[in-house]
């Protein structure tokens, strides 16, 4: 299991039987790669993270990006019950966004799971059925992935944010937040292609 390098409470994984491997993701926090692609991941959430995030459209970006894969899930640390025991925000806000994102991404599973414990028993077993889908279905893998873009980016490449400090140095015209386009990438793999 490979898990982000920015993942600040990372799952340890105690007692499984797996490695991990700390290296930057291009979205989520933690993965499966395949012969150097990301076929899997998981985005972990807090309520409180998961509410904040929901709120300020930051999950829908990340949902987006999620969304690319071919196997792709969030798994929130705590029950849906607590969504409507929030007070600095109306929990129908919360509900209805995330109903929302659930119409929107349907390929992305967003799990409520009662305890950190509980979410990281949840993040094992569905990275390990991943694991073995992606190795017996590598054709369809192969199928259903984009060809070009960001979601190609190598996992050990650059980051979102290097390739845009690099295109904003070069001259080419980048937005603030989010994605960048297709010919931004291909620029700067033309710059950088050793």
């Amino acid at each position: 299991i490979v898990v982000d390098s920015h993942e600040h409470y990372a799952y340890h994984f105690k007692g499984k039987p797996v490695r991990t491997v700390s290296q930057a993701l291009p979205c989520g926090d933690y993965g499966v790669i395949l012969d150097g692609q990301l076929v899997a991941s998981v985005e972990r959430k807090s309520l409180i993270d998961f509410v904040s995030s929901l709120t300020s459209g930051r999950l829908r970006y990340a949902l987006g990006e999620l969304a690319a894969l071919p196997r792709a899930a969030v798994v929130v640390e705590d029950r849906y019950s607590q969504i409507f025991k929030q007070d600095r925000v109306r929990p129908a806000l919360v509900a209805d966004g995330l109903a929302e994102c659930q119409l929107r991404w349907p390929s992305v599973a967003i799990v409520f799971c009662e305890t950190r414990p509980l979410a990281e028993e949840w993040t094992y077993r569905y990275l390990a059925a991943a694991q073995v889908w992606a190795c017996s279905e590598a054709g369809a893998i192969q199928r259903i992935t984009p060809t070009a873009g960001p979601e190609t980016t190598p996992v050990s490449g650059p980051s979102t944010t290097e390739v845009r400090a690099w295109a904003r140095a070069n001259g080419i015209a980048v937005p603030e937040r989010g994605r960048l386009h297709v010919e931004v990438w291909q620029a700067w793999r033309a710059a950088n292609d050793t």
